[in-house]
């Protein structure tokens, strides 16, 4: 009985083990305006792509957080130009919003790219199967 406890553990600890290792695809979704959100959201995917280096990630800004990629007032923005550089992260700014709020291409963090619709945007990304996360308070 000893040794079947053992092999189920050993079963376990494999599982365990494999299951960290797959690459996950996770679309991140943020509409607040607050920059402790916008941290959050940067904190968690960094911290994501550190530990899963084989995985794609995608923040999808909408609403009231445009501010969280504009060059001129994010408070991450060195963070997402990092991120943005690598092919690891994408940013993905609504352009329904830009256009709501005035904003202009030129205006966003480099390597933030323009998408037509952020809801439209998440929806596709979960119907190719990512992972959905709500960023907020």
């Amino acid at each position: 009985m000893k040794t079947f406890f053992l092999f189920l553990g050993l079963l376990l600890c494999a599982n365990v083990a494999w299951a960290q290792q797959k690459p996950v695809r996770i679309v991140f979704d943020v509409t607040s305006a607050d920059p402790s959100v916008h941290q959050a959201a940067i904190r968690h995917v960094s911290l994501m792509a550190q530990s899963y280096p084989g995985s794609s990630y995608e923040v999808v800004v909408y609403g009231q957080a445009i501010e969280m990629v504009l060059d001129s007032k994010s408070s991450v923005a060195k963070e997402i130009a990092t991120l943005a550089s690598g092919n690891q992260v994408k940013f993905a700014v609504c352009e329904l919003t830009m256009k709501k709020f005035n904003v202009d291409k030129p205006q966003l963090i480099g390597g933030v790219m323009s998408v037509p619709d952020g809801i439209l945007e998440i929806y596709s990304r979960q119907q190719e199967g990512w992972g959905y996360i709500k960023e907020g308070h």
